[in-house]
C-alpha cells in the first residue's frame, strides 16, 4: 500500500480517523490510539515488502540505541557527558542512511526502505537535542511514536520531537480539536486535488510517456527543439511543486487528525523575490533542519576557530556545506549533487550581493526591482530543477553523443 496515493491508503485512513476524531471530540487523549493506529498503517506499507520491514527494524534498533546511549551520558544525573558516546550514537544512526545511499550508487538497495532520509533526520535532531541539553525527558514509547508516526513517515514534513510530543502529549480542547480536525480533512482533500489530479496533468504535459488521454503535452506544441525543452523544464517545475505540495498538504491535514499539527512543509514558494526567500518558503521543514543542525552549527564552529576573514566568507562556505549536504540526502548522483552545489552557490552569490550591494539597498524595497528579483529568480530556480530532474544532464549528454 503506499501512501497518499493509492485506494486502498485513503479507505484505511478514513477508517482510522474515526475513533481518533471521537477521542478528540469528547476531550480525550489521542496519543495512544494514535500509536496503534500508527502500528497498523505501517504494518499496511510493509506488507508486501518483508526486505524493507527488516531494513527499517535495523535502523530502529540502532536509531533506538543510540538514542539510549547520549540520554545515559549526557541526559541522566551523574552521566559522562562523553563525546565519544555521542558521535559513535550520530555514526550509527547516520550509517543505514549512508549505506542505503552508497548501495543506490551501484543499483543495490542496502537496508534501505521508504521513508530513511527522513527518519534518519528525526533521528539526528534528538541525538544533538540531548546532547545540547534541550531534551530532559523521553521516554522509549514517545520516541517510537516520534519516529514512527505514519502520517509524516515516508516523506516528511520533518517535525522535531519536542514539538511532536507536546501535541500528543496534550488533551485537546473540544472546540479547538474540532477547527484542527475540520482544517485537516479540509487539507486532505486539497493535497488530494494538487497531487491525484494537477500533479497527474502537469506530469502528462512535460511527460508525454505519462500523459492521461486528452491531456496537452510538451511534445504536441509547435515551437522549436530548444523552446520546447525550456517549457519542459517549466512543466517539471509545475509538477514537482503540485506532486510534493499536495502530499505535504495531505500528511500535514492526517496528522491534524489525530491532533498533531505538523508544520506546514511549503508557502508559496514560486512567489520568492530572492532565493534565500524561496528556500524560506520551499521543503520549510527540510530547509530549516539544516539550517539549525548544519548551516548555523557549521557558522558557529568556522568563526569560533577563525577559519575564514569575515562573516560573509564565512556565512557562503556554511551555505555551500549546508546545500551539498542537502543534494546528497536526495541521492548520491551527479544530478542531485550538482544540483546542491547550484543552490550553494546561489546563496553564497546572494548572501555576498545584499551584504556588500549599494544598488540592492537602495532598490531593495521598490516594486519594480521586486518584480525583476521575482523574474530572475524563478528563471534560477527552473534551471536547478532542470538539474535536479536530470533533465539538463540528459540534454548535454545527448548532444556529446551525436557529436
Amino acid at each position: 500500500m503506499d501512501f497518499y496515493t493509492s485506494p486502498s491508503f485513503f479507505l484505511a485512513l478514513a477508517v482510522l480517523v474515526v475513533p481518533a476524531a471521537a477521542l478528540g471530540l469528547t476531550g480525550r487523549r489521542i496519543k495512544p490510539y494514535g500509536m496503534a493506529a500508527s502500528c497498523a498503517m505501517l504494518a499496511l506499507l510493509f506488507a508486501g515488502d518483508p526486505r524493507g520491514l527488516a531494513a527499517f527494524a535495523v535502523f530502529l534498533a540502532a536509531a533506538s540505541a543510540s538514542a539510549y546511549a547520549v540520554w545515559r551520558s549526557w541526559v541522566r544525573p551523574g552521566g559522562s557527558k562523553s563525546l565519544a558516546v555521542y558521535r559513535a550514537s550520530l555514526a550509527a544512526t547516520v550509517s543505514p542512511l549512508v549505506i542505503y545511499k552508497v548501495g543506490a550508487v551501484f543499483d543495490q538497495n542496502l537496508l534501505g526502505f521508504i521513508g530513511i532520509s527522513y527518519l534518519t533526520f528525526k533521528a539526528v535532531q534528538v541525538l544533538i537535542e540531548m546532547r545540547d541539553g534541550l531534551i530532559e525527558h523521553l521516554t522509549p514509547l514517545d520516541y517510537a511514536y516520534f519516529l514512527t508516526f505514519f502520517a509524516t513517515f515516508t516523506s516528511g514534513p520533518i517535525d522535531r520531537s519536542r514539538r511532536f510530543m507536546e501535541d500528543a502529549d496534550a488533551r485537546p480542547d473540544r472546540r479547538a480539536y474540532a477547527d484542527l480536525l475540520t482544517r485537516g480533512v479540509l487539507m486532505l482533500f486539497a493535497g488530494a486535488v494538487m497531487q491525484l489530479v494537477l500533479a497527474t496533468m502537469a506530469r502528462g504535459f512535460y511527460d508525454p510517456a505519462s500523459a492521461p488521454a486528452g491531456v496537452l503535452t510538451v511534445d504536441a506544441l509547435a515551437v522549436p527543439a530548444a523552446v520546447r525543452e525550456v517549457v519542459r523544464a517549466y512543466g517539471y517545475a509545475a509538477y514537482l511543486f503540485f506532486d510534493f505540495a499536495g502530499y505535504s498538504l495531505m500528511a500535514v491535514g492526517a496528522s491534524c487528525c489525530f491532533g498533531i499539527a505538523t508544520p506546514a512543509n511549503f508557502r508559496a514558494p514560486y512567489v520568492a523575490v530572492d532565493i534565500k526567500d524561496f528556500w524560506n518558503r520551499w521543503h520549510i521543514t527540510l530547509s530549516t533542519w539544516l539550517r539549525d543542525f548544519v548551516f548555523m552549527r557549521f557558522v558557529r564552529t568556522a568563526t569560533k576557530r577563525k577559519l575564514f576573514a569575515n562573516r560573509v566568507q564565512t556565512a557562503c562556505a556554511g551555505y555551500l556545506v549546508n546545500m551539498a549536504l542537502m543534494g546528497a540526502w536526495h541521492g548520491l548522483t551527479v544530478d542531485y549533487l550538482a544540483y546542491g552545489v547550484y543552490h550553494g552557490l546561489l546563496l553564497a552569490a546572494a548572501e555576498v550581493y545584499q551584504k556588500r550591494s549599494a544598488f540592492y539597498k537602495r532598490h531593495r524595497r521598490e516594486r519594480w526591482y521586486r518584480l525583476l528579483s521575482w523574474f530572475i529568480t524563478m528563471q534560477l530556480v527552473v534551471l536547478g530543477f532542470a538539474l535536479f530532474s536530470g533533465q539538463i544532464t540528459t540534454l548535454v549528454c545527448a548532444a556529446l553523443g551525436g557529436r
